[in-house]
């Protein structure tokens, strides 16, 4: 398993190196899968100064690929999230395309291939994950070319108007038909890619089976998931049940509760989300002793300027709602930017009674797929971006255009509105899609899509 990130952090403890699990659905995902069939981890620990890393950790292998400070600043900060996050997010904002990043960016990708190369066993099967590592593929091919090499990108893949802005568009695309199976969260991306592979370095084949360099190489969608029954347990359980109802107390029992979950990122479309729920107070649709909104935001790339701009942007707009609407008692929007633990997320979960989850562009949003594993009374109403990849899945949700202001107040008042009955049925149809497609079905059909393309 080849991802800049390793499954573990290092937890800040004065005298003393200690180490925890990453949060989050894809590390829950795929250690079983290293533990199942035995393998290594390999990725960065996330500090510059980290203490050595655990290996053994937890039954998993580990190896550290190391970044200096300023590898970090080109190559992570730099590269990867000024110049490929924006412009495969729709270029929502302008990307930058800086030589020197782009040079950061293939050393580090050299320095990742090479570590899989090393610790490899003879016909290893190797799964590289995502848009910081896409020039590994190549890179690993040549140093080990007996090995079977996937690669996943989480994010959305752009359209062709879009990537051909990209100075480096040829070595991307060549970096990415490295692997043997190139995978995308929706069919449109795995497209996208597929004539652009024809277009710019004289591939041939179908959308889904591309031939390079006298190479078969498989493209694909594999919608990821979540842990479904690990999410269905926590909501069952009784003290996460009490702390539901301790926070609709917490929160003056409103009529409703509507809540936003994001990572603090200008893809994510919390400014849409709250100017429609500014308005919607304003014209008195909504009222503070009726209405609360809660909006999580996790922090995210504090380090990066433009997200340290979002956050005060962000929290200038609940200002301004809570100063123009909340009474003494109630505020308008209860705003938390902090990561919250999963029993907390999950007793939120079970407390809200509308899920916004409004993205501008969004490969997947597991949000969303959480908040519909936990109901488990088939209660509640999600509205949902029809620019997620979830949307694609989830199509019993109350689909919205977050561009359209109107159209997000609409589906607001929809949810607040809908009939119970038609609530229960649509949150049953999702939570059988979910249920169905999890996390482990996911990462389960790509190995076996990796492993056996004859079968598939």
């Amino acid at each position: 398993m080849v991802a800049n990130r390793l499954p573990i952090y290092a937890v800040e403890s004065p005298g003393t190196a200690e180490w925890a699990l990453s949060p989050g659905g894809l590390v829950s995902a795929l250690l079983p899968v290293l533990r199942e069939r035995g393998g290594i981890w390999i990725g960065w620990s996330g500090r510059s100064n980290a203490p050595v890393v655990p290996s053994p950790y937890d039954g998993i292998e580990l190896k550290a690929v190391d970044l200096n400070d300023e590898e970090y600043g080109d190559f992570y900060l730099g590269f990867a999230n000024a110049t490929l996050w924006p412009l495969y997010h729709d270029a929502i904002r302008a990307s930058t395309f800086e030589r020197a990043w782009w040079h950061a960016y293939g050393t580090v990708n050299r320095r990742y291939a090479e570590a899989a190369a090393e610790v490899a066993a003879p016909g290893a099967t190797i799964w590289i994950h995502d848009y910081q590592l896409q020039l590994v593929p190549k890179l690993l091919r040549a140093l080990r070319p007996d090995l079977r090499i996937g690669f996943f990108l989480h994010i959305p893949f752009p359209p062709q108007e879009l990537f051909m802005q990209l100075p480096w568009r040829r070595d991307i695309i060549e970096g990415l038909l490295g692997a043997d199976l190139v995978g995308f969260q929706v069919p449109g991306a795995a497209s996208n890619f597929a004539r652009l592979a024809r277009r710019l370095v004289g591939a041939t084949g179908t959308d889904a089976m591309l031939r390079f360099e006298d190479r078969p190489v498989r493209v694909g969608a594999f919608p990821i998931s979540v842990d479904t029954v690990h999410l269905i347990s926590r909501a069952a359980d009784p003290a996460v049940q009490v702390r539901a109802q301790e926070i609709r107390t917490e929160l003056g029992d409103p009529e409703c509760i509507m809540l936003g979950v994001d990572r603090l990122d200008y893809t994510k479309g919390i400014d849409r989300r709250l100017k429609a729920i500014g308005e919607l107070f304003a014209e008195g649709t909504l009222m503070p002793s009726r209405h609360v909104m809660v909006q999580i935001a996790v922090p995210s790339r504090d380090a990066d300027p433009h997200y340290q701009r979002e956050r005060e942007h962000l929290e200038m707009l609940i200002s301004e709602i809570n100063g123009a609407h909340a009474t003494v008692g109630h505020p308008a929007v209860h705003y938390l930017h902090q990561n919250m633990p999963l029993d907390e997320l999950v007793a939120l979960y079970l407390a809200a009674d509308v899920m916004l989850v409004t993205p501008l562009r969004d490969g997947m949003n597991l949000v969303a797929k959480e908040y519909v594993a936990c109901r488990i009374d088939a209660t509640g109403s999600l509205v949902l971006s029809e620019f997620a990849g979830a949307a694609q899945e989830l199509q019993a949700a109350i689909l919205v255009n977050p561009h359209d202001l109107d159209g997000l107040k609409r589906a607001i008042r929809h949810a607040l509105d809908i009939d119970p009955a038609e609530a229960t049925a649509r949150m049953r149809r999702l939570r059988r899609v979910v249920r169905r497609r999890d996390v482990h079905v996911w990462a389960q059909g790509f190995l076996a899509a990796l492993q056996h393309p004859e079968k598939q």
